[in-house]
């Protein structure tokens, strides 16, 4: 694993403005203008499931890649919902659009595999319910 500091600033320029450096990459996170924020970047739980979404791509494109599926693309779309359960903070509904000559059992097996990304993994436990699906 591949470690990095992420540093969050806040700016002068918004209350809710953070510059967030992820060693060489910087990007800003924001909250929308109907909670006070500037709108200048993605509030926190959009980074979470952006988070989420790219690292279900990252394994499920490596782990194809090792048993020779052919994938020939796949979109992770991640909704976030209010949760039913007043325990739990969000309830986030992963769906997994693949791509390409995949026969049900790889298509079964990579939806299994979805479940066992990094930060799928950090979530378990949570209260952050992740439902897993795939697309059409």
């Amino acid at each position: 694993m591949h470690e990095r500091t992420v540093t969050v600033t806040a700016t002068a320029s918004s209350k809710l403005r953070n510059a967030v450096a992820c060693g060489p990459h910087a990007l800003v996170a924001d909250e929308p203008l109907a909670v006070g924020g500037t709108d200048e970047g993605p509030p926190p739980f959009e980074l979470l499931a952006a988070a989420l979404g790219a690292c279900t791509n990252m394994t499920l494109r490596l782990y194809a890649d090792r048993k020779g599926y052919a994938l020939e693309g796949l979109e992770v779309t991640l909704e976030q919902r209010e949760p039913r359960d007043p325990s739990l903070v969000r309830h986030i509904v992963r769906t997994i659009t693949l791509r390409g000559e995949l026969d049900a059992d790889a298509r079964g097996r990579l939806l299994a595999i979805a479940n066992k990304c990094p930060v799928h993994r950090a979530l378990e436990g949570s209260r952050v319910q992740v439902e897993t699906r795939l697309g059409d």
